[in-house]
C-alpha cells in the first residue's frame, strides 16, 4: 500500500499545496516549525480521521479559514481517492467522490504505522491512554472491532445512566439492569478475544525486534482484563457480586473499559525499569511488530511514518531500525538533517527540503 499524493487546502500551515511521494523512502528535511509534521499529519489523518498530535480539529484549520480538506490517492492493488473535509465542526469523508455516512466503514481501508513522541505514552502513560491507542491500532485491522467497540460503549453508558436512576430509587426494578449486563458481557468477550489476539500476535516479533535494537531480551506487552479466562455465567456472577457496589458508585466498576496494556521487561514493569532511550526503542519494536502483523492480516505493507524518530537514539541504533524495514515498504521520516542516516540507506529517496516557506523536492543519489 502506498499513497501517491496528497493535496492540503487549509490544513496547517498550508494553503494550497500538494505532494508527490515516492513508493519507497519519502524524507521530510527543515528546522524545527516548518511544517514538517504537519505533511505526515495529514496522512495519519486521511486514513484514520484523526491527529496523532491533537484532538481538536479546529486547531487544524489554517489561520484566518474556516474549514479544510485533505485529498490523498491510495495504491493497494487499484488507486482510490480518498478525502475528509472539516467545516465549522462538521467532518466528511469520502471514497471516490462517494460520501461514507460511517466512520467505521472508512477506517481500516488505509494502513498506517506510525511512530511519534506522543506513542512513549503507550508506556508511560494511564490505563485509559494505553486504551486508546491500543485501539486505534485495532481499529485498522478490523473493521468489526471498531463497531463492536461503539456498541460497548452505548450499553455501558446506559447502565451508568441506570446505576445512578436506582441509586437514586432503591425501591425500583433492577431487571434491565440485567438485561444491560448480559449485553456488555456479549459485547465485551468479543472486544476481549480481539484484543487477546492482536496482543499474542505482538508477542510473537516483540523481544526479537528489541534484542536486534537494543542487544537485550525480556520484553513482552500484557493484557491486563477482567474478562481474560473466564466464562460468560462467572462473569455474570462477578458482576452480580458487584451489583450493590456499582449502584453505590452509579458506575461499572468492571468490565473492557477498565482494561490495561503494559509493557514488561523481564517481569518488571517497564516504565519503571527501562531508561528513556530504552522505552523508545520498546514501542519503536512495537511497531516495528505491528507492521508484521498488518502484512499477515491484509497481505499488503502498510504505510509507515517516523515523525522525529532520531532525537535521542544515536547512529548506529537508527540505522539498526532502518535495516529491519523492508525494502518494498513506503516510508515516511521526519528529521532536521541527513547526517544520522547512511549513505546506502538514502539512495533513490525522495527529499522534500523545507526552507523558508518553500519545498524543494529532489531525489538523493
Amino acid at each position: 500500500m502506498q499513497i501517491t499524493k496528497i493535496k492540503l487546502t487549509n490544513f496547517r500551515n498550508y494553503e494550497n499545496q500538494t505532494f508527490n511521494f515516492s513508493n519507497n523512502k519519502n524524507i521530510i528535511i527543515g528546522n524545527n516549525g516548518v511544517g514538517k509534521t504537519n505533511i505526515v499529519e495529514a496522512i495519519y489523518y486521511l486514513a484514520l480521521t484523526k491527529s496523532f498530535r491533537t484532538n481538536v480539529d479546529n486547531s487544524l484549520v489554517n489561520n484566518n479559514q474556516d474549514a479544510f480538506s485533505i485529498i490523498g490517492t491510495i495504491n493497494d492493488k487499484i488507486s482510490s481517492d480518498y478525502k475528509i473535509t472539516f467545516d465549522k465542526q462538521t467532518k466528511k469523508v469520502y471514497i471516490d467522490n462517494n460520501q461514507i455516512r460511517k466512520f467505521s466503514d472508512y477506517i481500516s481501508n488505509i494502513n498506517i504505522v506510525c511512530f511519534n513522541t506522543e506513542d512513549l505514552k503507550l508506556i508511560k502513560d494511564s490505563p485509559s491512554v494505553h486504551r486508546q491507542l491500543i485501539n486505534i491500532e485495532i481499529s485498522q485491522l478490523d473493521n468489526k472491532y471498531l463497531k463492536t467497540l461503539s456498541i460497548y460503549n452505548k450499553i455501558l453508558k446506559q447502565r451508568n445512566t441506570y446505576l445512578k436512576n436506582v441509586n437514586l430509587k432503591e425501591n425500583s426494578n433492577k431487571e434491565f439492569l440485567y438485561i444491560l449486563t448480559d449485553k456488555l458481557i456479549e459485547y465485551g468477550l468479543i472486544i476481549n478475544e480481539i484484543r487477546n489476539n492482536f496482543i499474542n500476535n505482538i508477542n510473537k516479533y516483540l523481544d526479537n525486534y528489541f534484542k536486534e535494537i537494543t542487544g537485550k531480551e525480556g520484553l513482552t506487552l500484557k493484557y491486563i482484563s477482567d474478562y481474560n479466562d473466564i466464562t460468560k455465567e462467572k462473569l455474570k456472577n462477578k458482576y452480580n457480586k458487584l451489583i450493590m457496589k456499582d449502584i453505590n458508585y452509579g458506575n461499572t466498576t468492571i468490565g473492557i473499559h477498565l482494561d490495561d496494556f503494559i509493557f514488561y521487561y523481564q517481569d518488571i514493569i517497564a516504565k519503571n525499569y527501562l531508561s528513556e532511550g530504552e522505552k523508545k526503542n520498546a514501542v519503536i519494536a512495537f511497531k516495528l511488530s505491528e507492521i508484521n502483523i498488518f502484512k499477515e492480516t491484509t497481505k499488503t505493507n502498510p504505510i509507515l511514518i517516523l515523525d522525529d524518530l532520531f532525537s535521542e537514539l544515536d547512529k548506529e541504533k537508527i540505522n539498526k531500525i532502518l535495516n529491519l524495514l523492508k525494502d518494498d515498504m513506503q516510508i515516511f521520516i521526519t528529521t532536521t538533517d541527513l547526517k544520522h542516516l547512511e549513505e546506502e540507506k538514502l539512495k533513490k529517496s525522495k527529499i522534500f527540503t523545507i526552507k523558508e516557506g518553500k519545498i524543494e523536492e529532489t531525489i538523493y543519489g
